[in-house]
């Protein structure tokens, strides 16, 4: 019996020994804003890494007085250094001055002035929340003929207003963005590319201002085979917290998701987080061949409980990174109507969260849902930190359109950090105002915002129009049919998925004056909702026209056979209605 004692007593003692210490401490960033899953890496414990917590906390024991510690995150300096293991450390980790800007407030347009605006940065209705914009004004093209546009395929604005005029109700003016009006709509070009873009201009009478003119550039993103597209990697991270449990929401998800599973290939994976209540993976990593196992795993979603929608971020991304494949399509798609009510919670922390996996090569898709509690400047701000888009779904046909009919172009990206840069000629253009790509307040009063690239997807067609104040020379030209120059140049700045270098193209814009109700019913269909969408807005520029102007010059452009555009009328009818008399609308703002 003397033998066995001694060895347990033997064991005991080295245990105790390889453990005689307890590390602990937390990683932090300059602001001070704990780092999750920062790679830690003991002198005493070999290659075998560590990672902090949720809040950026960490414990590890260890058998050293002296340890050597090295820590390291993408997109800051590695820190290596000497810790007494008997004592708490905390440790703050350098950002990289290439990943400085992630943290700057982002710009949609690049504008002239930095404007006040008398309400707060963000605008609550009915309990939903949307993001305070500012809407672009004038420039003087001899002083500033430079400016520029974010890229994306968001189109969330469109839907969402429909969603209010089909229950009879005024739209928020900031949940009015035009230029996701215009990508609801398809203006592809007629001449396209497997391997750049392509851009197609038109300039056109203005149909509220005789002495001005309309600038259509309309940018078109190569066209990629969908025989060679890579394998799909997605997580389904799904919202089933109390919130979520009306017909509208979690239900016409279920729907839209089990549609998608049904249209994916053997080769796509596909993983469910779901949050409510708790946090859990649902569905582990499944094959796109295993259809009925997604869809089971789906149908069995019930909603309830609260809304821990970081955790559920921070669980999804970690799905994602076990699945990860550098050479398919990686990406989160999250679902919810944004009522994050705990944990992390604001959009500034929920923003700096994703921000941390931007660079990982994961992107994300956010779709909205719901009415009532809809946030949707929370979704809009996580969807642009974490390099993608997003989408707001009202009803089933949305849902199709969003993740069947549109499905590359909205899931599979060709290009990043998009960004248009547009040069005028100030011996043609006197004064310009781009319309739509709003700022928010804060990202104008922060001196440091930059104007951010956004994402686009195969064959994506993207429109931006500017509203033109022409030189008398201009004016000349047009009355005489002499052309004298281009009247632009466009700079157009990507870079591919999970690439670095910075790629551009330019093209000119050809002074090619043509009056509005002789140019394509694409132009005509555009300036249509545009109109559309400044009424909604109640902005200054739309005193000159009416409810009445907007609905002739959509009947010139719209394809009745067309479901959107056939839409599209009805809407500016029901807005007619609802926005009709003066007194009308004096009443509803009381």
């Amino acid at each position: 019996m003397k033998q066995p004692f001694l060895i347990i007593v033997f064991l005991a003692s080295m245990l105790n020994a390889s453990s005689q210490f307890y590390l602990r401490g937390i990683v932090h960033d300059e602001r001070g804003k704990g780092l999750y899953n920062v790679k830690i890496q003991l002198y005493s414990k070999g290659i075998f890494p560590y990672y902090t917590g949720n809040s950026g906390a960490f414990g590890i024991p260890t058998n050293l007085a002296v340890d050597t510690i090295t820590l390291q995150s993408e997109g800051f300096e590695t820190l290596k250094c000497a810790v007494e293991s008997a004592k708490f450390q905390s440790f703050t980790l350098k950002m990289l001055p290439v990943n400085e800007s992630l943290y700057r407030h982002r710009l949609s347009s690049v504008t002239k002035d930095r404007l006040n605006k008398q309400h707060d940065e963000i605008y609550y209705h009915g309990g939903e929340s949307y993001s305070s914009l500012v809407e672009n004004t004038f420039v003087d093209a001899d002083k500033l003929p430079v400016t520029g546009f974010s890229m994306n395929v968001d189109r969330a604005s469109y839907s969402n207003i429909r969603r209010f005029l089909n229950i009879d109700a005024r739209v928020p003016p900031d949940a009015v963005r035009i230029e996701e009006m215009l990508n609801y709509f398809s203006f592809p070009n007629q001449n396209t590319s497997t391997t750049s873009f392509t851009c197609q201009t038109k300039l056109t009478s203005c149909p509220w201002d005789v002495n001005n003119e309309l600038l259509f550039i309309n940018l078109q993103a190569p066209i990629i085979n969908v025989e060679n597209i890579p394998p799909t990697n997605l997580v389904f991270l799904i919202d089933v917290s109390g919130s979520m449990d009306q017909p509208n929401r979690l239900p016409l998800l279920k729907s839209a998701f089990k549609q998608l599973a049904n249209n994916l290939r053997d080769q796509d994976t596909v993983g469910i987080v779901i949050y409510g209540g708790g946090v859990g993976v649902w569905l582990p990593p499944t094959s796109g061949a295993d259809k009925q196992k997604i869809n089971d795993a789906i149908e069995k979603l019930e909603a309830g409980g609260e809304t821990p929608g970081a955790a559920a971020i921070i669980t999804a991304y970690g799905l994602a990174e076990k699945i990860f494949n550098k050479n398919a399509n990686n990406r989160v798609i999250l679902a919810t109507d944004g009522d994050f009510n705990v944990g992390q919670s604001t959009e500034k922390e929920l923003e700096d969260l994703i921000g941390q996996h931007r660079q990982s090569g994961i992107f994300l898709t956010c779709i909205g849902v719901g009415m009532g509690n809809y946030k949707d400047s929370k979704l809009e701000a996580l969807a642009k930190r974490g390099n993608g888009n997003f989408a707001y779904v009202d009803n089933i046909h949305e849902a199709e359109k969003v993740l069947i009919t549109e499905f590359t172009k909205t899931l599979y990206a060709v290009a990043t950090d998009c960004y248009a840069g547009v040069t005028f000629n100030p011996q043609l253009v006197k004064q310009y105002r781009l319309i739509g790509f709003e700022n928010k307040i804060d990202a104008i009063a922060d001196t440091t915002s930059e104007l951010e690239g956004g994402e686009i997807g195969t064959g994506h067609a993207s429109m931006a129009v500017f509203e033109i104040v022409p030189t008398q020379k201009n004016i000349d030209a047009v009355n005489t049919e002499e052309k004298d120059g281009d009247i632009a140049s466009v700079k157009l700045q990507y870079k591919l998925p999970l690439q670095t270098d910075e790629l551009k193209q330019e093209f000119k814009v050809k002074n090619d004056y043509i009056d509005i109700a002789a140019a394509e019913s694409n132009a005509r269909l555009a300036t249509s909702v545009i109109m559309f969408g400044e009424l909604l807005k109640q902005s200054e520029y739309a005193k000159k026209f009416s409810w009445n102007d907007v609905e002739a010059l959509a009947k010139t452009a719209i394809n009745i056979q067309d479901y959107s555009q056939a839409e599209f009328l009805t809407l500016i009818q029901k807005a007619k209605k609802i926005y009709g008399t003066g007194k009308k609308k004096k009443r509803d703002e009381e």
